[in-house]
């Protein structure tokens, strides 16, 4: 048996929707699965992003997502070679780790006749990362607006207006997202709070209703970018270089050190710009105008 799945990547948070919002992108990572008759061994060969890094035997998070999905169904799975290419840079914000849950969970699910329902198999892939804000748009792709609570994922799906573009500045080194989750204090003011769930509400409903002009004020957050802007050198020049150069709204994507504009024109202008902020403070980065996803992860 082959499967070939290719998933998408994703950004997070949209500025004040913390663990609450996630867009998926038009940048991917592509699995091909076979199954290895009366053999229980797992290997795999990786290309692109991370190759020569990520490990290619049972530690690799995509057999540890799959073997926790057989391990819920009370299920074994057959021996597994696979295939792995990856589009996607690691621990930059942009959603890499959840696509291996999703496609080892995925995968599992299909190698198994289909046990899990869609909702069974978010659930299980939010179990695994943590939290929805990636997995979720991973697996259904578009915006996706979630809550996590008991185990059980709540989510509403959107899609933004086709002509929303998202610009991606992806500087040139890793942040884990542990040590951007450490930045985070355990409290924060109440004013704070109530500033964010006023945004995060505009944010989302301005790319569900296409009224893109909100974004710009929208996007502000007071609950995770301030803590976190002492990781991603340069951010407020970049973020402002952004707007300057016409952004709708600009913020960093998930937890960093991506950080992630809105456009419908000048897209490429805007890159560029972003680009050039961080080139003088001598840092370099890569730059990619996205679309939105609108399929999640997908057979091929």
């Amino acid at each position: 048996m082959e499967i070939r799945l290719r998933a998408p990547g994703s950004t997070s948070n949209l500025g004040p929707g913390f663990d609450a919002l996630g867009l998926a992108l038009t940048l991917y990572n592509w699995v091909v699965i076979r199954t290895l008759s009366n053999d229980g061994r797992r290997r795999m060969h990786i290309t692109g992003k991370g190759a020569g890094k990520l490990p290619p035997d049972e530690s690799n998070l995509f057999f540890r997502s799959a073997e926790a999905a057989a391990q819920r169904a009370g299920r074994s799975l057959p021996g597994l070679d696979v295939e792995m290419h990856n589009g996607i840079p690691l621990s930059r914000g942009l959603g890499s780790s959840s696509t291996a849950i999703v496609t080892g969970v995925y995968a599992a699910n299909l190698l198994m006749d289909e046990p899990f329902s869609e909702p069974a198999l978010l659930n299980l892939a939010t179990e695994l990362e943590g939290h929805p804000d990636n997995v979720a748009p991973c697996l259904l792709g578009g915006l996706v607006i979630c809550s996590f609570e008991n185990g059980h994922v709540e989510t509403i799906r959107a899609l933004p207006p086709r002509e929303l573009r998202a610009v991606v500045a992806v500087p040139r080194f890793e942040l884990q997202t542990e040590a951007a989750r450490a930045a985070l204090p355990e409290r924060v003011p109440h004013r704070d709070a109530v500033f964010n769930v006023g945004r995060a509400c505009l944010v989302t409903a301005a790319l569900m209703s296409g009224k893109l002009c909100a974004l710009k004020s929208a996007m502000r957050d007071r609950l995770h970018q301030p803590y976190r802007a002492s990781l991603v050198p340069g951010i407020e020049e970049v973020l402002e270089a952004a707007e300057e150069a016409g952004a709708m709204g600009a913020c960093l994507s998930g937890a960093g050190p991506t950080l992630l504009a809105f456009a419908t024109d000048d897209a490429t202008n805007i890159a560029d710009a972003m680009k050039n902020a961080w080139a003088r403070l001598n840092m370099h980065v890569d730059t990619a105008v996205l679309r939105v996803d609108h399929d999640g992860v997908t057979t091929e």
